[in-house]
């Protein structure tokens, strides 16, 4: 037994004292469970690394090795705080696989820091206890015997084997599964891509660790190999005047050559999924311009107060107005949220995916099905490439032009507080927009506004502009923002204005999304400003989504949805070419269609109640799931978002339509060869019929009697 009088041991209590503190402390704030058996191997975890960090610092004298500790207890303290922070701020938790998480705050780090709530800083409680101990009581600690290094390693190495069993054990015994899960514990430590979940599971401390290790040595690529696809494919439908064909032959031939594994468990997922029917809204918008307005912070403030942006209130008054549509929060939201609208893929969850994956190319998005289907198309953002390198991005995906501020040709600053105007930008728009009629042909549009932008504690030109329409009761940051939508309703005033001056207003569709929740703004002070609280159950993710046209009906849907719904709606909606089983999201007007936002850590949400991932936690809002449907939702998302991530990074969207370019070709080839041998094959038997008829008849002629032929 260890002797409880010497260096080590003390060493040992203080630091596990102090690393299951943080730990509880974090989750009592994160209101994450605390009696689940997930902390068992939470604390388990930090007795090996209490273990390791008490014989590093046994090693050292009485004075060096207490500062050790205390460093130690500074490093997971503050780490801690920085998440608490993170999430807060972006809705993700940190990660050292997306560095853009530090660009994302690194202009903004007042407004950063002044967004942490007072409750934060308890996680320093531990690291105040460790002072008042250091510099109180260690001095009664004085006169401890340090352990010889041979017992000080064989008592680090007994506690640091038997805690390892115990959490080997947590990791691989089904008692500790989630029950809701697909990912089993195993694979979440091999593979921390999932932030929320991992912390949860594993705890922050060896988070952190988990995540340097991947940083490092990259993901497990066995682990990933194991991972079971749960394909959602519902039973086959009865054929009718709605049903819609794919000839598959090209496709199943690619999958009969291909002997890339990743590429064919790709091809089989995808194939099997269902092909959602026509239905009554197909072709709704058939040969009509398609205008994609990605709004720049923009929340449903936009939508409550009518008379301050009279003309975002006449696109939902004449139009279809999604009230529980949502632009959940991720590693870098703009970007991440833009690339879902454009694809109906997931972005990976850890990293800024279509800047690291800038020059992947996608068969499904937005610019190439419309190009395929005899579009023009462009996409146009009033900044600079400062941030995101989108030129490179959109041309990758098939924009057939990009417009940067500077191309636009309108004013704009290079300091951080003061954007481009919208208004600007969407004079800009419709000179493109006249160029690109001289083709004759209809437009397809992407184009992501910038004036909404933070900060809004601080003065800037458009936070300043409008403040005067709100009131005066409100926090000065929510009144900015405000200001800052204003200009954004001013440029969708431009846009109406110009387009039914051009005659072509009623033959224009305009689609209308805001990226995420307005950065730097406390929930708290949003509260005031909207009829909801943005504190329960994700609401804060609630920004608009609209679709209009001046000949529509106007309709208020309530059905749940988010953003890689949206491509497939309109695909349908414009009766494009397209194939339904590319895309993850759904035609929000087809029967399989089911109402439901879902989150970047897989958390989601309905009518029937809030899923909350990290503490595996269903918030039931009325009678329908059973657990068995929890975890079918849950594994038909993990599996998605797998598939996703695998599509993204082996880019397979350039792979499948490349290869089924050159099959179909091949095939289209051999057709024309067998329609040609058919031919002659029916051209010279006509010809030899034609010869045998003649001879049976020169025959005849000769064989008459009358002639003597025959003789």
């Amino acid at each position: 037994m260890i002797c409880m009088k010497n260096r080590f041991t003390l060493n040992f209590i203080v630091i596990f004292t102090l690393s299951i503190l943080v730990e509880f402390l974090f989750r009592i704030i994160s209101e994450l469970p605390i009696f689940e058996l997930s902390i068992i191997r939470i604390i388990f975890g930090n007795v090996i690394l209490s273990s390791v960090i008490a014989f590093i610092s046994s090693l050292m004298s009485y004075k060096i090795g207490k500062w050790i500790n205390f460093f130690f207890g500074f490093v997971i303290s503050f780490y801690a705080w920085l998440q608490l922070g993170f999430m807060n701020f972006l809705g993700v938790y940190i990660s050292l696989q997306n560095a853009s998480q530090g660009e994302a705050v690194k202009d903004y780090v007042g407004d950063f820091f002044a967004s942490f709530m007072p409750i934060y800083y308890l996680m320093f409680i531990p690291i105040v206890l460790v002072l008042i101990y250091l510099i109180v009581f260690s001095k009664k600690f004085n006169d401890l015997k340090p352990l010889k290094f041979k017992k000080l390693f064989l008592y680090s190495l007994l506690l640091i084997c038997l805690a390892s069993n115990v959490y080997y054990v947590s990791l691989t015994s089904k008692l500790f599964e989630n029950k809701y899960s697909s990912i089993s514990n195993k694979a979440l430590f091999m593979n921390v891509s999932n932030q929320s979940l991992s912390i949860s599971s594993f705890g922050t401390s060896s988070f952190g660790l988990l995540d340097l290790r991947t940083f490092i040595f990259g993901a497990d690529k066995q682990v990933e190999e194991e991972f079971k696809f749960t394909n959602d494919k519902k039973a086959d439908k009865e054929t009718n005047a709605n049903t819609r064909y794919i000839n598959d032959t090209a496709w199943e031939e690619l999958i009969k050559s291909t002997t890339n594994s990743t590429y064919n468990k790709l091809n089989n997922y995808y194939i099997n999924q269902p092909i959602t029917d026509k239905n009554e809204y197909t072709g709704m918008f058939k040969g009509k311009n398609v205008i994609f307005i990605l709004m720049e912070s923009a929340n449903d403030i936009l939508l409550e107060y009518p008379d301050l942006y009279p003309n975002m209130a006449k696109m939902v008054n004449n139009g279809w107005n999604y009230v529980n549509n949502y632009s959940p929060r991720n590693a870098c939201a703009t970007l991440n949220n833009e690339f879902s609208g454009m694809t109906s893929l997931f972005s990976i969850n850890s990293l800024c995916t279509a800047k690291k994956y800038r020059y992947n190319s996608y068969t499904q998005d937005v610019f190439e099905t419309f190009n395929k289907n005899g579009y023009t198309t462009f996409s146009a953002h009033d900044y600079t490439e400062a941030y995101y390198p989108r030129k490179t991005i959109h041309t990758s995906m098939g924009s057939g032009d990009y417009y940067g501020v500077q191309r636009l040709g309108i004013p704009y600053s290079n300091e951080y507080i003061n954007w481009a105007n919208d208004d600007d930008f969407m004079g800009a728009v419709l000179k493109i927009i006249d160029k690109k009629q001289e083709d004759n042909k209809p437009f397809a549009a992407w184009l992501t506004t910038v004036s909404g932008h933070q900060p809004y504690s601080v003065d800037s030109i458009q936070g300043n502009k409008y403040i005067g329409i709100s009131s005066s009761k409100l926090p000065y940051d929510v009144r900015r923002f405000m200001s800052k939508l204003k200009i954004l309703d001013d440029g969708l005033g431009v846009l109406m204005d110009g387009l039914e001056k051009r005659g072509i207003l009623e033959d224009t569709v305009i689609v209308l999304y805001g990226d995420h929740y307005p950065y730097g703004i406390s929930k708290d002070h949003l509260n005031k400003a909207l009829s909801y609280k943005t504190t329960e159950d994700m609401n804060a993710e609630q920004v608009p989504l609209v679709i209009y046209n001046p000949t529509m009906e106007p309709r208020v849907i309530e059905d749940y949805t988010y953003y890689l719904n949206i491509l497939p709606t309109i695909f349908n909606m414009t009766d494009v070419d397209y194939d339904p089983r590319l895309l993850l999201g759904t035609d929000m007007n087809s029967e399989d269609f089911e109402s439901m936002v879902v989150f970047s850590d897989g958390s989601w949400k309905n009518e029937y109640g809030y899923y909350k991932a990290s503490s595996n936690k269903f918030n039931k809002y009325k009678d329908g799931y059973t657990e068995q449907d929890i975890a079918r939702i849950n594994n038909v998302i993990e599996t998605k978002m797998k598939i996703s991530e695998l599509s993204i990074e082996t880019n397979y969207f350039s792979y499948l339509g490349k290869n089924l370019a050159k099959i179909k070709q091949k095939l289209e080839e051999e057709t024309m060869c067998l329609n040609a041998e058919k031919d002659d094959y029916i051209n010279g038997t006509h010809k030899s019929l034609i010869e045998v008829e003649d001879a049976d008849v020169q025959v005849s002629e000769d064989s008459n009697p009358e002639t003597g032929g025959e003789e």
